[in-house]
């Protein structure tokens, strides 16, 4: 394996999951205080088609609301409690990705991940509002959607978002190469434990940009960054990139 000769970009996961809560106006507090290249949330489309950012689209499972996203309105939503890591509630209250595109720094990416349940209908129409929430801003091209939906990554290359597949299996990647480069899908996210130097080039030779999460042990994104992905998602980004950067020069 060859040797990092430079840091990937590191993008914080959920916000950044270690302070906390999930995609919460805390967790975003802390991560901007800190080293970080690009930010990562997950997007909900409410009732009234907003999109909220909350990672899992069954409310009880984030907040202290019960029922689905898409059949709540957010004005019941907004007075939510979003739970922590360790399932209680805390102070903090669900955002919208408006807000988030608002608050976060102009150089940082934004990834946003539609989440929608065993619905490629409802993931095309979350990936459509992502699409034209970023459409009207100036910086709308440091947004990139992902999501283990394909109906929504075709819908944001539709709009002319950029877009990147997330992926839990090296199943026949040439295949799936061929099927992003006919849809207009720019990359793939693959989960760090499937990267191998084959799978990767395949990816490569196939034209696809490769990504990979959620990593947060140095020796593991070391390995990742060593591979030649070109960012690590982390719930740590500020606490791994000062890990990494003494991998590389104790190297």
């Amino acid at each position: 394996m060859k040797v990092v000769v430079t840091l990937p970009p590191l993008y914080a996961h959920r916000l950044g999951r270690e302070p906390g809560p999930d995609s919460s106006r805390a967790a975003l507090q802390a991560t901007l205080a800190g080293p970080v290249d690009g930010l990562e949330a997950d997007a909900c489309l409410t009732a009234d088609g907003r999109l909220v950012l909350l990672h899992d689209p069954w409310l009880s499972s984030a907040t202290t609301l019960r029922g689905w996203a898409h059949q709540t309105q957010w004005r019941e939503l907004r007075h939510a409690r979003l739970r922590d890591r360790d399932a209680a509630p805390s102070s903090q209250t669900p955002m919208l990705l408006d807000e988030l595109l608002d608050t976060a720094p102009s150089g940082l990416v934004v990834q946003v991940e539609v989440k929608a349940y065993g619905d490629p209908a409802l993931a095309r129409a979350t990936a459509a509002a992502v699409c034209q929430i970023a459409g009207r801003r100036a910086d709308r091209g440091r947004v990139e959607l992902l999501s283990f939906h394909t109906t929504a990554c075709e819908e944001a290359v539709r709009h002319g978002l950029a877009a990147r597949l997330v992926a839990w299996a090296d199943y026949t990647p040439a295949a799936l190469a061929r099927w992003a480069k006919r849809a207009g899908v720019r990359g793939v996210c693959i989960e760090h434990f499937l990267l191998h130097p084959g799978l990767v080039d395949s990816f490569r030779v196939g034209g696809l940009s490769v990504t990979t999460g959620t990593i947060n042990d140095a020796e593991l994104a070391a390995r990742a960054a060593a591979l030649g992905v070109d960012a690590i998602t982390t719930d740590r980004p500020a606490a791994l990139h000062r890990e990494l950067a003494a991998t590389l020069l104790a190297a």
